[in-house]
């Protein structure tokens, strides 16, 4: 049975970054209120509501700050979807975080009550300058998965704290791109490979007019810049939030249509994406070390 993961419903862009309350998020994810599991899971599913774990890591000074959930076309799913849920802990929004790359720690959440999503943690970064969401690969810091069974809620809080301890590895990370430039040789071979990443097809076929090029574009001043951190963010806003465009054109150069790009919606495309990108950024950090 095949599932339709792109987001229904989501925070619009918190730019006064004020915590969401319980109301807010029931809003943007509904799913993350189910007071009972899907009908599909079985007796040996321990169901423990998400909103409860919302609520036990808000006491423990995690704050949510973004929430989104899936659709389903399977009817009577909906309300069980998979949905995200982004938290900043309230004791790293001091000003010396900030200061590195405009970024802040973020622990993201995903989870379901329809069987498609054990609880999942990923360390995040929430980018000040464009209100944008980024993720850590795995090389960096390793996700935790919490299975429907046992203690959740205490194996959540533990494995958020985990990851917001790892965090400074990852600041690490940013602060050594910033001070990483790249030739326009390699950035256009990093834009390259994200742009293979967002619009190849199954058999890595790319057929859009939208060019490698046009994900180097810097959307504001700020990110004018040849570093590594400069240029992955760059890419990364460009592929993520879409927002390009370009004229597509017959074999005879003829105009057909002007195609322009969609913001990513679907959890599971965001998360592939953000993490596929982090760890581009760590590989040409590699081969630049090896290079020099």
């Amino acid at each position: 049975m095949s599932y339709l993961h792109s987001f229904q419903v989501g925070t619009p862009a918190n730019r006064h970054q004020v915590p969401l309350t319980i109301d807010q998020i029931a809003k943007y994810a509904p799913s993350a209120m189910a007071t009972t599991a899907h009908e599909s899971r079985s007796d040996r599913y321990t169901y423990i509501p998400t909103v409860a774990v919302i609520e036990g890591m808000m006491k423990q000074g995690f704050q949510p700050f973004s929430a989104s959930q899936s659709r389903s076309r399977i009817e009577g799913k909906t309300e069980f979807t998979k949905h995200m849920i982004r938290f900043r802990h309230q004791g790293t929004d001091s000003t010396e975080l900030m200061k590195v790359g405009d970024v802040v720690p973020e622990v993201v959440l995903i989870n379901s009550h329809d069987g498609t999503s054990c609880y999942k943690l990923i360390a995040g970064m929430y980018r000040l300058v464009c209100s944008n969401g980024l993720m850590v690969s795995d090389a960096e810091i390793a996700a935790v998965s919490v299975m429907h069974k046992g203690n959740i809620l205490e194996n959540v809080i533990e494995g958020s704290y985990r990851l917001l301890e790892d965090t400074s590895k990852a600041l690490g990370t940013v602060q050594n791109w910033t001070a990483l430039q790249l030739t326009s040789g390699e950035q256009n071979a990093f834009a390259e490979a994200a742009h293979t990443l967002r619009f190849a097809d199954s058999e890595g076929k790319v057929t859009t007019p939208i060019t490698a090029a046009q994900l180097l574009q810097p959307r504001r001043q700020y990110d004018a810049g040849s570093d590594l951190w400069k240029t992955f963010n760059r890419v990364q806003e460009n592929v993520i939030k879409g927002g390009l465009s370009a004229i597509a054109r017959d074999e005879n150069g003829r105009r057909i249509r002007r195609v322009s790009t969609r913001q990513v919606k679907g959890i599971d495309q965001d998360v592939k994406l953000n993490r596929a990108l982090w760890q581009l950024a760590e590989r040409m950090a590699e081969l630049k070390a090896v290079a020099a």
